[in-house]
């Protein structure tokens, strides 16, 4: 029987003829999307390998899991493209990956989710507070912005230091929401973690061995292709007429995130919003409060300087991504149309990026 997760696995193909590509020298454009189509389904692995690790765990302990892979696959080649001083493309493909969840993912989930259910619904409460961080995540993106502006980057040495001191605030505080969202006001999030074992059918449980031994050799290969990913962008980019800011935006933002992406519009689909909101939501909160400042840490122990400071239309666009959700999930209930909403504000951003 045909189904998503076989052609899923079936793309594991592209993992020897990317290397194979990347090594003969060939044409970056190929090299670049048999990396893509490499990345699709080893990100897929790490995923499931994170929640079948989830069945041999308390649900704290679980939730940590997935807290901590569920961006690793985008961790990793964010953390190559940094090595390879390819700062442009990982501020691009961070800011890319919040939008994204928060627009694209979240406004399937609420279109496709929508079509099949006229109304859906879901904790108003948990959905303002993971938007309350979101607007945290703004605010780390516009200081460094703002006092580039002001200083006109006369002092570069302060905003690396600021982008690190807002770094380490920012680890605090994922840390605090962890402990807030899974330990001392659990029962907030309840309803949104009561649908997941049964609503995501993952076949028989994995050992813990082997959900361990897939998760490290996905996320080994994942690093290994993504090196070719790297290498390749900047040349495929050219060749098909796209800027870098786009390609880490759009297509490298997509590409860390399509496993998790499908998962949250299939629940949405069967009707629970509430585990939709939190895998897009969360996402977009795991890369603004742990990804990013773990690049930006790594970048100061490597040598390779990654400020906060990103170009004003990177940081207008995840205020008005953060802006536009925060007003359509206030009532706790959304529909398909609210979906559409989402997804045209994403093309036009998508739109602008292409033009920058």
């Amino acid at each position: 029987m045909i189904t998503g997760k076989n052609v899923l696995y079936l793309l594991l193909v592209f993992v020897p003829v990317s290397a194979w590509l990347a090594h003969s020298h060939a044409s970056a454009t190929w090299v670049f999307v048999t990396a893509c189509l490499a990345i699709l389904p080893l990100a897929g692995l790490m995923g499931e390998a994170t929640e079948h690790l989830t069945h041999h765990t308390g649900p704290g302990v679980g939730g940590l899991l997935n807290a901590s892979f569920g961006n690793a696959a985008e961790l990793i080649i964010a953390f190559i493209a940094l090595r390879a001083g390819e700062t442009e493309i990982v501020k691009a493909s961070l800011t890319g990956s919040i939008i994204g969840n928060i627009l694209m993912v979240l406004g399937l989930a609420m279109f496709l989710g929508g079509l099949k259910h006229k109304e859906l619904k879901f904790s108003r409460i948990a959905a303002e507070s993971g938007s309350s961080i979101m607007v945290l995540a703004v605010v780390a993106l516009v200081i460094p912005a703002i006092y580039a502006q002001v200083t006109h980057h006369a002092q570069p040495e302060h905003i690396e230091s600021l982008s690190l001191d807002i770094s380490y605030v920012l680890l605090f505080t994922y840390g605090a929401s962890l402990v807030f969202s899974l330990k001392s006001h659990k029962h907030l999030f309840a309803s949104a973690s009561a649908g997941d074992p049964e609503e995501v059918d993952h076949g028989p449980v994995w050992s813990t061995g082997k959900s361990l031994l897939v998760l490290f050799v996905a996320a080994g290969l994942v690093g290994w292709v993504s090196e070719f990913l790297v290498h390749a962008v900047g040349e495929a980019g050219e060749a098909l007429g796209l800027r870098k800011v786009f390609m880490g935006v759009v297509v490298v933002a997509i590409v860390g995130n399509a496993a998790e992406h499908s998962t949250a519009i299939l629940v949405a689909m069967k009707g629970k919003m509430d585990l939709a909101l939190g895998i897009a939501m969360g996402s977009s909160m795991q890369i603004a409060l742990f990804v990013a400042p773990v690049l930006v840490i790594a970048g100061h122990m490597m040598g390779k300087p990654l400020g906060l400071e990103f170009t004003t239309l990177e940081v207008v666009a995840v205020m008005l991504s953060v802006g536009a959700v925060s007003l359509l999930i206030h009532d706790g209930r959304t529909n398909w149309f609210e979906g559409l909403q989402l997804l045209a504000i994403y093309t036009i951003l998508a739109m602008a990026f292409f033009f920058v």
